[in-house]
């Protein structure tokens, strides 16, 4: 049954992530609680388990590690990242590509700023929750045409997106959205669901947490994030410079048991 939560914005600053830096030349800056920095308050939002912010210095990466049952969704700002896999997958990242690693019964693999490359690699890196768990591992990479409107279809679990061109996800009521819109634009229509997560790639934008003289006004600036439960997201409209945002339409949250 679809969650109906009480109808809330809540927005994450940039500067409030967790920073870590695992391995000489990475810095990655944390929504969640992941690995040693655990909040109890904050494990994650929906079924999204991760969203995190990665800078790998030329020549920097993460050595081999492994996963399993978590789908893993990567989208390249700046640089190109370069993956493998111990299951035959090899791929290169850039900007306007999508990646999907699904973990299944298990996985292990490595994730580098490309050999050779003299600028660091930017990227997000998103963790959901799948809701069929001990498949077999799969993977997908695809460049997406922009969508109509400035609203594009990177990934999605849901029937009905089973036709289109968007990478696969096994969670059958989630789907990732890239979304833009010109300087002072109102963002696209964009899809309705109990828990959407915005989080905003360049730009800014502004909106009300409700329609009238209750409602509070909001902005977001690069880096900066937004957990929508309900219908908490009234006119988003982007500034100067125009916006350019990560989506996750999401309509239930963890799976339990």
């Amino acid at each position: 049954m679809t969650e109906q939560p009480r109808p809330r914005a809540e927005v994450r600053r940039a500067a409030e992530r967790y920073r870590s830096t695992p391995a000489e030349g990475i810095e990655t800056r944390h929504a969640f609680s992941f690995s040693g920095h655990y909040d109890p308050r904050n494990t994650h939002f929906g079924a999204l388990l991760a969203c995190n912010e990665e800078l790998l210095a030329p020549g920097a990466g993460f050595a081999s590690h492994r996963h399993r049952d978590t789908e893993i969704l990567t989208w390249v700002a700046e640089g190109a990242l370069a993956h493998r896999d111990d299951r035959g997958h090899a791929g290169v990242v850039r900007p306007g590509m999508v990646q999907y690693l699904g973990a299944g019964t298990g996985v292990a693999h490595t994730e580098r700023n490309l050999g050779g490359a003299t600028e660091p690699v930017r990227f997000v890196q998103m963790w959901l929750q799948p809701d069929r768990f001990d498949a077999e591992p799969a993977y997908g990479l695809r460049r997406p045409a922009p969508g109509d409107g400035g609203l594009t279809l990177l990934a999605s679990g849901m029937e009905r997106d089973a036709d289109g061109e968007a990478l696969r996800l096994r969670r059958r009521d989630a789907a990732l959205h890239h979304v833009t819109a010109g300087p002072w634009q109102p963002l696209p229509e964009l899809p309705d669901a109990p828990f959407r997560h915005l989080h905003l790639l360049r730009g800014s934008l502004g909106f009300r947490t409700a329609a009238g003289p209750h409602g509070t006004g909001r902005d977001l600036r690069p880096g900066d994030s937004a957990r929508i439960t309900g219908p908490a997201l009234i006119a988003p409209t982007a500034g100067e410079d125009g916006a350019e945002l990560l989506l996750w339409e999401m309509h239930s949250g963890l799976l339990l048991g």
